[in-house]
């Protein structure tokens, strides 16, 4: 049986092995750079970045949720649905849905307009599994990004003014 709960700061160990898990999936595994003491500051602080559920089946870990709050200008509240993994070997036995179906009944809770999420475009049988939920892919949108030293330059060169 398929049991979700939101993890607590005991979990990290475990977040912090599914991340791996993750990165191995999505062939970065070099990549991981968050750390158990990040993970537990970020998301279990006095003011969270994130939130993270826990799939169990049968009391083993299976999987997890990680997702937090953003804003669209036109429609309001949202939630980003940053990273959804199941473990291979509990993959087809509906893990995947159970999470994705807390997450999006928390936006529904929350009075979000969008639930929105990323795939990277080799990862077909995800694809697929969003198609089959209703889930559209918006084909006209590039994401872009800015890390490291390129991030630091561009934030070192203005200032806030009130």
């Amino acid at each position: 049986m398929t049991r979700i709960r939101l993890a607590t700061p005991s979990d990290i160990p475990l977040m912090h092995s599914l991340v791996h898990a993750l990165a191995e999936f999505e062939r970065e595994p070099h990549s991981v750079e968050i750390t158990e003491e990040q993970l537990l500051r970020d998301g279990f602080g006095a003011h969270p970045y994130y939130e993270c559920l826990i799939a169990e089946e049968d009391g083993v870990p299976a999987g997890f949720a990680l997702y937090f709050p953003i804003y669209s200008t036109w429609q309001g509240p949202s939630l980003h649905l940053e990273d959804l993994f199941v473990l291979p070997e509990f993959r087809g036995r509906g893990v995947g849905k159970a999470l994705l179906n807390q997450v999006a009944a928390a936006a529904v809770k929350r009075g979000c307009a969008r639930l929105q999420w990323d795939v990277l475009d080799w990862n077909q049988p995800a694809i697929d599994f969003y198609h089959s939920i209703g889930a559209t892919m918006l084909g006209d949108w590039r994401r872009m990004r800015m890390t490291g030293d390129a991030l630091k330059a561009l934030g070192a060169a203005s200032e806030v003014t009130a």
